[in-house]
């Protein structure tokens, strides 16, 4: 860069350079002080929707550490990390969450017929999303207020239980069918926060939250969460979430409040994904100021329907603290 100019500077420029290149995007990064790398995008890889990939017979059961959930715009796997980190996802309505989600349980399937991994599932909106799969998940609930404070009561206190028996002995959890990942999918993580009209509940489920989210990477339990309303309320613990992933998104303003600050302008342009790439979004991981643009797999019903039937979770021992019994 000519002495003087800064990232903000080229950022500005990138729609222009675009339409002067004929190109479909333009963003700029800072490799290094005094550099600036423009990435021209003159078409779409992602512009074609993904199937899933038939499930390998030698597919390892025990991959929760990288899960491939998709194609990145370089034609590259997309890998997302499920052990050790938290996971949300926001997007407008329509803009593909369900697909990233359901991505990233397809990934894991194989470790939860294994026994390795344990998922207690929220669904707010009565089932709908994932009511088809019960059989892969060791915890369901499909309604908000008590029987969902009951299952985060039970991660809170299971994270402080490992918490204590880990102090002292080791600071790495390793999933194992003895000490398993437990795995919390929330759907609508506003329906637990800011439509909750009981403030009583609402403050008491933020609040266990907050201790899952703050301490339970080290001990082997995470959260993958879906929004749709990117509002402070809602993403009030956004920075709790060491992988974010914008998909479609209405306002420009709401990248950022999403992802975090400055994404926009290195590249996240979320709010320009057209409603015809459902699954189209970018990633953000903490440490990292340089968005991932990928796309998850379409995972239709019969994928679901099938997953369920090939991978279902084992019976869990009731009388054991992590065990737990599908509820309404």
């Amino acid at each position: 860069m000519v002495q003087g100019q800064t990232l903000t500077d080229w950022s500005q420029l990138c729609d222009a350079l675009a339409h002067g290149w004929r190109a479909q995007t333009v963003t700029a990064a800072t490799p290094a002080p005094g550099w600036i790398t423009l990435t021209i995008r003159t078409r779409d890889h992602l512009a074609t929707p993904i199937l899933l990939p038939t499930p390998r017979p030698s597919a390892a059961a025990t991959e929760v550490d990288a899960v491939r959930i998709g194609v990145t715009e370089y034609g590259t796997p997309w890998v997302v990390q499920v052990a050790g980190r938290h996971l949300l996802v926001t997007g407008a309505t329509g803009a593909g969450k369900g697909s990233v989600v359901w991505s990233i349980l397809a990934g894991i399937a194989p470790a939860v017929r294994a026994g390795v991994v344990r998922l207690w599932v929220i669904d707010p909106k009565g089932g709908m999303e994932f009511g088809a799969a019960t059989a892969l998940f060791d915890r369901f609930v499909h309604a908000t207020g008590t029987p969902t404070l009951e299952l985060l009561r039970a991660a809170a206190g299971l994270v402080q239980e490992r918490a204590g028996r880990y102090r002292g002995v080791t600071r790495t959890h390793i999933a194992t069918t003895v000490e398993p990942q437990v795995v919390i999918v929330i759907d609508e993580l506003a329906s637990l926060t800011a439509y909750e009209t009981d403030r009583k509940m609402a403050s008491e489920t933020i609040q266990l939250l907050s201790l899952i989210l703050s301490q339970g990477r080290a001990v082997g339990v995470t959260v993958i969460a879906a929004a749709q309303d990117p509002s402070k309320d809602v993403l009030s613990m956004r920075q709790l979430f060491p992988t974010r992933i914008g998909l479609r998104l209405t306002e420009a303003t709401q990248v950022d409040m999403v992802l975090g600050q400055g994404a926009r302008a290195a590249g996240a342009l979320c709010d320009q994904i057209p409603d015809s790439l459902p699954g189209v979004g970018y990633q953000i991981e903490d440490g990292t100021s340089r968005p991932l643009r990928a796309r998850a797999f379409h995972v239709t019903d019969t994928d679901i329907l099938d997953l369920a039937d090939r991978y279902p979770a084992p019976a869990w021992p009731m009388d054991t603290p992590e065990g737990g019994e599908t509820q309404s």
